[in-house]
């Protein structure tokens, strides 16, 4: 039998996620990697690191007709602009969250894949969290019962960005947590945002996304003195949560609740209008598996198969959507719908 033929992938892009993916691709076997950044310094250091590299250039162009594929892990602002050089030029791409800045720029990248035949994927690393997975199945075994709410928080003293505020930083991976939990996308937004550094990005938000059957809080922060990384969801019956800060404890399903009591005397009805209900905490098994490398593994299966990921462009076009919405909740300071989402995706059903 003949030897597979390695996957040559350019990554655009030598910083704090790029690293991470030169790191995780550099274990695959059939892989090659090369490293564009127009630092020569962290080129260096590529070299210094990774020896094993397949190249290294400050620009794409250089490189981009010895290589299958483009991993695009620049600052978001020239996301679109890389992304449709790699694309326009018959290259597969895998782009960082949020995919693009702008709706408009989504759409080109999105239609753009589809005219060239080639694999668009968004880099929603969440998706591909074992203890993520976990969760939906334990939503989808009905152990919660209806779901309430989703409750999540993303703080960290973290990297200030230059081209987008908290809400593009960090939220796409809360967005997308909610959407792949529920199973369906937000139809409207609503946010509340601060600037306490800059006088031009909000560094804290609290948003609210309405979804067909439910809503979802979401807390970013880059200026907190704690990580977190926690997602609650509550439910009729019980209550799970799931904190990605935890060593072995990452999922916790809590029997756990309340009831609505038989008011007999409406005058006494303020003293405690619910019954309460308190069992046992389960925190079930979940194998540790790196979502990143579990990530980037799917886009060079896509590459070699042809078969679209399970985080393709429009889905990486729908969380873009939603993200649109969020900037025209600040500025009018009144919940703003999303607008219309793209296609059936993975099993999420876009809304009108």
């Amino acid at each position: 039998m003949a030897k597979q033929v390695d996957i040559r992938v350019a990554v655009v892009g030598y910083g704090y996620w790029g690293s991470k993916h030169v790191r995780v691709l550099s274990t695959m076997p059939d892989v090659d990697v090369v490293v564009v950044d127009e630092d020569p310094g962290r080129l260096d250091e590529v070299v210094a690191y990774y020896p094993s590299v397949a190249g290294t250039a400050t620009a794409l162009e250089d490189v981009l007709d010895q290589v299958d594929a483009v991993l695009v892990a620049t600052p978001p602002g020239a996301h679109a602009e890389i992304a449709l050089q790699a694309i326009n030029a018959g290259k597969h791409v895998l782009v960082e969250k949020p995919m693009a800045t702008s709706v408009a720029d989504a759409e080109a990248m999105v239609l753009a894949a589809s005219v060239h035949g080639v694999q668009l994927m968004v880099g929603h690393t969440f998706e591909y969290n074992a203890a993520v997975r976990r969760l939906r199945d334990i939503i989808r075994s009905g152990t919660l019962g209806r779901v309430l709410y989703i409750d999540s928080a993303r703080l960290s003293l973290g990297r200030y960005q230059r081209d987008v505020n908290v809400i593009w930083d960090l939220a796409p991976h809360d967005i997308s947590i909610a959407s792949y939990l529920l199973d369906e996308l937000p139809v409207a937004a609503s946010v509340w945002g601060d600037r306490n550094v800059t006088p031009w990005r909000e560094d804290v938000a609290y948003l609210r996304l309405d979804f067909p059957q439910t809503r979802a809080f979401v807390h970013v922060s880059w200026l907190n003195p704690n990580k977190v990384r926690r997602t609650t969801v509550v439910g009729e019956r019980k209550m799970a949560v799931y904190d990605d800060m935890s060593d072995n404890e990452r999922i916790r399903i809590y029997d756990i609740g309340v009831d609505p009591a038989s008011i007999d005397d409406p005058q006494s009805a303020h003293e405690r209008p619910v019954s309460y209900r308190t069992g046992d905490i389960v925190s079930p098994f979940v194998a540790f598996h790196e979502p990143l490398m579990a990530q980037d593994r799917a886009f060079v299966d896509s590459v070699r198969t042809g078969i679209p990921s399970d985080t393709p462009g429009e889905r990486g076009l729908d969380i873009v959507r939603v993200l649109a919405a969020t900037d025209a909740a600040l500025v009018t300071g009144r919940t703003a719908p999303v607008v219309k989402p793209s296609q059936i995706v993975r099993g999420v059903r876009a809304v009108s």
